[in-house]
């Protein structure tokens, strides 16, 4: 077999296990790269008001913890194999990947020590078009409209908060030329995390679409993490110990194929169907799966289980990537409330739909109803409205409902009034209501989202070095 660059993901969203990229490490020390994904597209939104709070803290703070458990294993394997150091490529960086950089950098030098200077983190960014966005003009409003109503981006202009476009490899790889150790950039592709050193290590040129192709599905297939090991399998009742379940591996080869595989000594599975089901994960067109980086087709993809919780993946075949970007923007679009009550005892679900119709109408009584409203019943088929629940328990067969009502509207005072009126069910509702400790709902800002596309020509990458030094010095590296 053509020799492979091997490739762990060790977090799929911002929230998955800390101590994962450490584990991976520790399991393989074979691994040439750990990618880390961090971004959904929520997350901008969250981070926005992260930094509104601190124009330093618009990055995920979990990624700088798991750098700390991370760090002296880096220091091992430069101490260990010095001419092939294990490097990591991550996202993390949000909408500060420079300060996202610097918090490394020391996080660096404070848990793996004086071995950790002269190290270089490679910093990305450019990702973000928010200027471009809101100083565009009605001219603009056809290309920048959103990609699933149609609507015109006028209407939201004057309330964007965030706005990054999705890069691909390329500004990645410049970085990798750089001789650096860890990379940390804003919104990317997913895949492009490992497309990006596949391309590097290979030395593939930017018109081999088939093997960026493949490479592309490599990264598709262990963007989602423990996805592709078991996680929300179909199967996922018979997958051996879920609680060690092991962060997966791509090994890809030269002409783009790759190999799916996880840790030896750890839990979950790799199988024939789990990598199919995951290939299949988030996809519109199979013929037409568009990245920064190439259009992929998977139509004719070959899957093959090699036993051993090994896959091989092939045949990938790939196009001239699109001439436009995606972008991901979210906009101020209101507040939203949503809380909880328990009801037990006979007639669950019929008391549950009075408590609705009670709140409901003193709503409206008020002049505050929300334009938004929901009403589910959880534990009646409410949240999966499965008619099979239903032919089983008639109104009368529930003794547990949860109440969840939710709220949200572009008028504050309007949610304000929602989330006091939840509460006095309490007293004035019927007996066996419980499940109120945290009282009356919190009131929250609501983003919503807006995909749009770009033209590539008006995005410029930036690619900038820090070096790991006690005082931090930066350079930036022209592109």
């Amino acid at each position: 077999m053509q020799h492979v660059i091997r490739i762990g993901n060790a977090a799929a969203f911002w929230g998955d296990r800390i101590a994962a990229a450490a584990e991976l490490a520790a399991q393989e020390p074979r691994l040439d790269v750990i990618t880390m994904d961090y971004l959904a597209e929520v997350s901008m939104s969250i981070l926005a008001r992260q930094r509104a709070r601190d124009a330093q803290a618009g990055f995920p703070a979990d990624f700088i913890e798991a750098m700390a458990l991370l760090a002296p294993l880096l220091v091992q394997r430069r101490r260990e194999q010095p001419d092939a150091p294990l490097r990591v490529i991550t996202n993390a960086g949000g909408l500060a990947p420079r300060a996202c950089a610097q918090a490394c950098a020391r996080v660096l030098l404070e848990h793996g020590g004086p071995a950790c200077e002269g190290m270089r983190i490679g910093i990305v960014s450019g990702d973000d078009v928010l200027p471009l966005l809101r100083d565009s003009g009605d001219e603009d409003d056809d290309a920048l409209k959103h990609l699933e109503s149609g609507d015109p981006l006028a209407t939201v202009r004057d309330r964007l908060v965030t706005a990054n476009v999705y890069l691909g490899a390329a500004p990645i790889i410049e970085s990798l030329r750089q001789g650096v150790d860890i990379i940390i950039t804003g919104r990317v592709a997913d895949p492009s995390l490992t497309v990006a050193p596949c391309i590097w290590h290979h030395r593939w040129q930017l018109h081999q679409n088939d093997r960026i192709a493949g490479a592309t599905v490599a990264g598709h297939l262990i963007e989602c993490g423990t996805q592709v090991t078991g996680g929300i399998s179909t199967g996922w009742l018979d997958v051996p110990d879920l609680a060690h379940i092991g962060y997966p591996i791509a090994e890809v080869a030269g002409d783009g194929s790759c190999v799916i595989t996880k840790p030896r000594t750890t839990g979950g599975r790799v199988t024939e169907s789990i990598v199919k089901e995951q290939l299949l994960y988030e996809i519109g067109d199979p013929d037409a799966y568009l990245s920064p980086d190439v259009t992929a087709s998977f139509l004719s993809l070959e899957v093959h289980d090699e036993g051993h919780d090994r896959v091989r993946v092939s045949g990938a075949k790939g196009r001239a990537a699109p001439p436009k970007l995606k972008v991901s923007a979210t906009y101020r679009a209101g507040y939203s409330a949503a809380g909880t009550l328990t009801i037990v005892g006979r007639d669950a679900l019929a008391k549950a739909m009075r408590c609705a119709e009670v709140v409901e109408t003193r709503l409206r009584d008020a002049g505050a109803q929300p334009r938004r409203w929901l009403v589910e019943c959880l534990g009646s088929g409410g949240a999966v409205p499965l008619e099979s629940l239903r032919r089983e328990n008639d109104a009368d067969g529930f003794s547990e409902i949860v109440l969840r009502l939710s709220g949200a509207d572009e008028r504050r005072e309007v949610v304000e009034q929602f989330a006091r009126e939840l509460m006095p069910l309490v007293t004035c509702g019927p007996q066996g209501v419980t499940g109120y400790a945290e009282g009356r709902p919190r009131v929250h800002e609501v983003y919503g989202y807006w995909p749009c596309l770009i033209d590539r020509a008006r995005v410029k990458p930036i690619v900038e070095l820090l070096e790991v030094r006690p005082a931090g010095a930066m350079r930036e590296v022209a592109r």
